[in-house]
């Protein structure tokens, strides 16, 4: 019997009836557990950070950055706790904030800027000119099932 013949054999169809809603209803829990984790998670460092800062007294660039960092990736996880859809522009920003608050700290820390910094910006020119590019497209090619979020 082939494997097409076996899916429409009405025993096994049966089967499949009932096993699909409790695999669905797992996956739909694993991804749920996995979004509240990770918001936690987001939440969790954040407030660390941020406790940190005011034991500190004051709040650097690279200090305000990592929040940012933290926002877009609680914003993150929001979007796609209400649409399903990763929102990929989220990502680059995070990458885009990521690399320049390693710049930041780089330049502070270098006596002599040599070719790290020109790495570090080419790379954070690669990551926005990606965010165009996927506004450009959406805004150009939209999709059918399109709620607004582009990327």
């Amino acid at each position: 019997m082939k494997d097409l013949d076996r899916k429409e054999h009405p025993a096994v169809r049966r089967m499949l009836d009932l096993i699909d809603p409790i695999g669905y209803l797992f996956t739909e829990v694993f991804h749920l557990l996995g979004l509240f984790a990770i918001g936690a998670a987001t939440v969790w460092a954040a407030t660390k950070a941020f406790l940190e800062m005011a034991t500190k007294g004051h709040a650097t660039i690279e200090d305000l950055l990592l929040l940012f960092i933290y926002l877009e990736i609680g914003s993150m996880v929001g979007i796609y706790f209400r649409t399903n859809h990763m929102p990929v522009r989220f990502l680059l920003y995070v990458g885009i904030t990521a690399l320049t608050r390693h710049m930041i700290g780089y330049v502070q820390t270098e006596s002599v800027p040599d070719v790290g910094i020109l790495i570090l910006a080419g790379a954070t020119l690669v990551l926005a000119l990606a965010v165009l590019t996927i506004r450009y497209a959406s805004a150009r090619f939209p999709s059918k099932t399109s709620d607004g979020m582009d990327g």
